[in-house]
């Protein structure tokens, strides 16, 4: 299985991206700030530029990207939109979203490790796609787990609407599909489309 291990400071700062949006708090990088970035970019590097930050931040490498992207043309709807719904209901960003997770890296490795449950059935693939109703628990020799003990005290994250979730129980729901006004990323999906339209 290939795993993304880019630098993660040095890779939002190149996106100009917060580290936050990736869950990493404080996370900085002060080298060589501003350094060789061109002040004029053509219009394929701007696209190409907005592919690679989607990417970067779901943690999809090109080849599973572009499958998403043929899969968001074929469907009903905005492409861009379908896109980014598409990696929004991949169940290591809802590990992430319901806050079982401080980084989406870190809930690749949850869901991969078998902590957690779709509708009372295991799964350990973190690319799997809910759907609206579908219920993520946590396996019940893991609710004891150090770094899930925390959640039930509630940590303060904040779920997005669409998704529902019970801290006494470290139990979530997909309550509706996300819309693209549920998505914080500030990214063009527009340029993605047409990147992949040339």
């Amino acid at each position: 299985m290939a795993v993304n291990k880019q630098p993660i400071a040095k890779k939002c700062r190149s996106f100009d991206i917060s580290p936050a949006v990736m869950g990493y708090g404080n996370k900085k990088s002060n080298r060589n700030p501003g350094g060789n970035r061109r002040r004029k970019v053509s219009e394929y590097g701007a696209q190409l530029q907005e592919k690679q930050k989607v990417k970067f931040v779901y943690g999809v490498l090109e080849k599973q990207f572009h499958k998403y992207y043929l899969k968001a043309a074929n469907m009903k709807g905005i492409t861009g939109d379908n896109l980014l719904q598409l990696l929004e209901l991949r169940l290591d960003n809802v590990v992430f979203r319901l806050g079982l997770a401080k980084t989406r890296r870190m809930a690749r490795q949850i869901v991969t490790h078998g902590h957690i449950r779709v509708n009372d059935m295991k799964v350990d693939i973190p690319s799997y796609q809910v759907k609206v109703g579908d219920k993520i628990t946590l396996r019940k020799r893991s609710e004891e787990m150090e770094i899930f003990k925390s959640l039930r005290e509630g940590t303060g994250t904040l779920t997005p609407k669409w998704l529902s979730f019970d801290a006494q129980n470290l139990a979530g729901t997909v309550a509706a599909m996300p819309t693209r006004e549920d998505i914080d990323l500030q990214v063009q999906e527009n340029m993605i489309v047409e990147y992949y339209s040339r």
